[in-house]
């Protein structure tokens, strides 16, 4: 009898040891669940961060074992394995995360750093279960596919805008005339009638008449009062001037195809006034300013300026004479230089041309090597600022990136030189000063070239909202990295010109799209537009949009 209990007991002891034996995981660990969030792994702003859950069922993890997993990205070129995480059994007295045999769920937030090859990838779970010397290897779980890099397109140039010029294609030229009264008076004498500011007028309006280039559209009569002798004398006696102009209208302007424009009474006159008063050297004129800006009623300001009796000689004698006047005033439409003749002028007498000539004339290139040597010509004549600023877009436009650089570091720090350095910035993936500079340019290109930098570093809806109804490229795929599918098939702009490959790379995300939406047929016929770059074909072949279509 003790024989048998003694047999019994050993037969127990190797069933425990059985049921412990790290090897019962290795062979259940099919039932092990293993769950990723997201099931693609992604890069954002070149990192991939993904959420694990491993679901362990009742009576499978041993209450006195280890378990060490190890998550490893496995790529073409190579593998990179993760911080290795350690797990122990309920009765294990230790500090690592605790496994219930009655099973359970360990959650990890695993994060690693993107590297190229990964595009075509799958992270798996390597573990060891170990019990004393004895360790037994678990087999891998696969734990998600990836990754996607569809951020990655995003185009780096950026925009930058020409400054504009403040070139007229019509000109306007106002020569006029004077006559003056006498003090209290609105006869016209006769004398006013042959002073040279009115010889000079009629010459100035011959002139425009046999110039084919102008037109003269109308002269206007206007009369005015010195303002001494009270408001309502004034106005009356301003009325009675103008009628008087107006009726030797005809003896000063004598073409009689020159159409006569507004009469018009003014009263009187402060403004002239105020601006006599200025220019003058009159002493305490900085006194009479101030009441001129001080009080705004006509008999107050009258009244102050009369107290100043020295004053107020001197202005009797030089200033309110000159007030008691009608003038005669023509508008002259000058056509200024055709884009035709600008050109024209350019190639046969540049010198003639002013700094605005000379900025649209540049600006009317349509190629931007061809306007380099016109902003040169401005830099040269006139040291230009915007011609200066205009000749370094120019040239990085015309892909001297190194000359337009050069020429930047010349112009005076404004927003739009702001926004180019943070182009230049993006050119040499320095995104960090790429921010800098656009948060510093602040105008509205800057905002929309800060939507790249968005893009790099995951604000996706940050990008979209300043991208929104815009056209182009990087429009397109900030609406997609936030799933608007919609508004990104209509912002798709294919002759954006942001990039040598723009087309290629509207059929690429063309295909993205369709992907996304399922739609097989769209895919196929958007990657064979792609299929003639090679560089972005490569891509296509690894990229886990295209994974379900290939």
């Amino acid at each position: 009898m003790k024989g048998i209990k003694l047999f019994t007991a050993a037969l127990l002891g190797l069933a425990m040891i059985a049921c412990s034996n790290p090897k019962k995981m290795a062979e259940q660990a099919e039932n092990v669940n293993v769950a990723c969030q997201p099931e693609t792994l992604e890069v954002v702003a070149g990192k991939v961060d993904v959420k694990v859950d491993v679901t362990y069922p009742a009576d499978y993890f041993l209450p006195d074992v280890y378990l060490k997993v190890t998550p490893v990205v496995v790529y073409e070129g190579g593998e990179f394995a993760l911080s290795e995480l350690t797990y122990q059994g309920e009765k294990v007295q230790d500090n690592y995360k605790v496994v219930p045999t009655a099973g359970g769920t360990v959650t990890e937030n695993l994060s690693f750093d993107f590297q190229p090859g990964m595009e075509k990838c799958y992270l798996e779970l390597r573990g060891v279960v170990s019990k004393g010397k004895q360790s037994v290897d678990l087999p891998s779980k696969k734990a998600a596919d990836g990754c996607n890099v569809t951020y990655m397109l995003v185009n780096k140039c950026g925009k930058v805008d020409y400054k504009a010029d403040n070139y007229q294609e019509v000109l306007f030229e106002n020569p006029e005339a004077q006559i003056l009264y006498t003090i209290g008076s609105a006869e016209v004498r006769g004398s006013q009638l042959s002073a040279k500011n009115v010889k000079d007028f009629q010459a100035a309006l011959k002139e425009a008449k046999e110039n084919e280039r102008k037109t003269i559209t109308g002269v206007d009569v206007v009369a005015y009062a010195s303002p001494d002798g009270g408001e309502e004398l004034n106005s009356k006696l301003s009325d009675k001037r103008s009628n008087s102009a107006n009726k030797v209208f005809g003896k000063v302007v004598k073409d009689k195809e020159v159409a006569a424009g507004d009469v018009r009474s003014i009263g009187q006159d402060w403004e002239g006034f105020q601006e006599l008063v200025s220019e003058s050297n009159i002493e305490d004129k900085d006194l009479i300013l101030r009441v001129l800006s001080m009080y705004s009623d006509p008999a107050v300001r009258e009244q102050e300026i009369k107290n100043m009796s020295a004053v107020y000689k001197t202005l009797a004698q030089k200033v309110l004479p000159e007030l008691r006047r009608a003038r005669f005033i023509a508008t002259v439409e000058n056509k200024n230089f055709t884009a035709e003749e600008l050109a024209t002028l350019v190639d046969e007498n540049i010198d003639v041309l002013d700094e605005e000539a000379l900025l649209r004339a540049a600006a009317n290139k349509e190629k931007d090597a061809d306007k380099v040597a016109i902003y040169r010509k401005a830099v040269e004549k006139f040291a230009s600022a915007r011609a200066q600023y205009n000749l370094a877009v120019a040239l990085f436009k015309s892909g001297d990136k190194a000359a337009a650089k050069a020429e930047l570091d010349k112009c005076a720090k404004d927003a739009d030189v702001n926004n180019f350095y943070g182009v230049l910035a993006l050119t040499d993936n320095d995104i960090t000063a790429a921010a800098n500079f656009f948060a510093a340019s602040g105008n509205a290109t800057s905002k929309k070239n800060s939507a790249v930098v968005d893009i790099l570093n995951g604000n996706y809806s940050a990008a979209a909202s300043k991208l929104s109804g815009e056209k182009g490229f990087n429009a397109a795929l900030a609406a997609v990295l936030t799933g608007n599918y919609s508004a990104a098939k209509n912002a798709l702009d294919c002759e954006c010109g942001c990039c040598p490959k723009c087309a290629a790379k509207c059929a690429y995300l063309s295909a993205v799209i369709a992907a996304r939406e399922g739609n097989a047929d769209e895919v196929k016929a958007q990657l064979e537009k792609v299929s003639a770059d090679a560089e972005l074909a490569a891509r296509a072949a690894k990229d886990i949009e295209f994974a379900k279509f290939n």
